[in-house]
């Protein structure tokens, strides 16, 4: 499918999604929503696809959040309705099957600064900066999220106040898992994405899935959780198979 609002790409296994309106700092309009989720949908199901990475187009930012221009155009209906896909759209790519990695190119307030939260890794350079400015505008986002990166304290003092978190803070309290120059950033991020593509697909996608089902659960419940998917739908194979390349550099040696 052609995109308007977002561009795609891929190679050895990863694919890379940029939000493609730089002119309105990226800002996510619902037809950019339904793109991004489109897109998302097709790799998922793409078994060659073993990570993506979602940046922004231009060097300002990777999302300024809602398009509020578009919002304030809408009935209270329309609003509902089309709060409706976001909603499902967020919880998609909350739950997305295959690691999502953000090159977080610039700042990203509001709801792209939700959306960066619900990803697994987030790579961020010296331009980055969130807010989680909800609050300010009358909302709520970000509780479920949020201080599961960053912790409760950090999560209230953050969805709170709204004020902007630069990338050292921001990689301090876990919001960023690294710092790079911004002209090393989306290559930094798919050289993560390709070693976490040379792994096992089924594990990889089978331990995100078993980090997010234990949210909230105790420590046994979580050890019982892995060795039930252990012995059932992430049971390994034999040795041999496991270890191939190993036992082969050990027989050359």
């Amino acid at each position: 499918m052609a995109y308007e609002f977002i561009l795609t790409e891929r190679s050895d296994g990863v694919a890379v999604i940029t939000l493609n309106r730089p002119e309105k700092l990226n800002a996510l309009s619902y037809p950019l929503v339904r793109e991004l989720d489109d897109a998302l949908t097709q790799y998922e199901a793409d078994e060659e696809i073993k990570a993506v990475i979602l940046t922004g187009a231009g060097d300002r930012a990777f999302s300024a959040g809602a398009d509020i221009h578009e919002m304030v155009g809408l009935s209270g209906e329309e609003l509902a309705t089309r709060q409706e896909v976001r909603g499902r759209a967020t919880w998609h790519i909350a739950t997305f099957g295959k690691p999502l990695i953000g090159a977080i190119n610039g700042l990203a307030y509001g709801g792209a600064a939700l959306l960066s939260s619900t990803l697994d890794l987030r790579i961020g350079c010296e331009r980055t900066a969130f807010r989680f400015l909800a609050a300010s505008y009358g909302r709520v986002n970000s509780t479920w999220s949020l201080p599961l990166l960053v912790g409760l304290p950090k999560a209230k003092e953050l969805l709170y106040t709204g004020r902007i978190v630069t990338a050292d803070e921001a990689e301090r309290i876990g919001l960023l898992n690294q710092i790079v120059p911004a002209a090393r950033l989306l290559d930094t991020a798919i050289e993560i994405a390709q070693m976490i593509a040379k792994n096992d697909a089924r594990m990889v996608q089978g331990i995100k899935r078993l980090l997010h089902e234990e949210i909230g659960m105790g420590w046994r419940e979580r050890y019982d959780n892995e060795e039930e998917a252990r012995g059932t739908w992430l049971a390994a194979g034999h040795p041999r198979e496991g270890f191939k390349d190993f036992l082969s550099r050990k027989a050359s040696a």
